[in-house]
């Protein structure tokens, strides 16, 4: 949430009337204690990264923040999501394409590694970046 929080308020500053949302998504593993995965930094760290994820249930975090004249909030949601076994071939494909080149966790769910996923237990959109369902009871408050 403090990462979404700063986004906002690096923003709010110069539209002061507006609302403002700030969002941040984390995916994480745990082994042995959790471990986060953060944007890939080469195409090599995505491949590790859908290695580590391969046959494996991860938690997809996403800080969101609203800053309105009347409200400054922060909150998150959390998507837990299971990947298949992948083969290293299938990841090569994957990583490509470049799609998961600027995606925490090194995937995108609404693209091609949709195929990768085995279970979601909670929100999609979460996965995608921006959760509605957290989102829009805020922006209703608003009103």
């Amino acid at each position: 949430m403090g990462l979404a929080l700063a986004k906002a308020r690096a923003v709010a500053y110069r539209f002061f009337d507006e609302i403002v949302i700030g969002a941040d998504t984390v995916v994480a593993y745990e082994e042995d204690g959790w471990h986060q995965l953060a944007k890939p930094e080469n195409e090599a760290d995505a491949r590790r990264m859908l290695r580590t994820l391969s046959n494996r249930e991860h938690v997809v975090i996403t800080g969101i923040a609203v800053i309105a004249p009347e409200i400054q909030e922060a909150t998150s949601d959390t998507t837990r999501v299971r990947f298949r076994q992948m083969s290293d071939a299938e990841i090569a494909k994957y990583v490509a394409t470049g799609e998961p080149m600027d995606k925490a966790g090194g995937y995108a769910i609404q693209g091609g590694a949709k195929s990768f996923v085995e279970r979601v237990e909670g929100s999609i959109s979460n996965v995608v970046g921006l959760p509605l369902e957290v989102l829009g009871p805020i922006l209703v408050r608003l009103r």
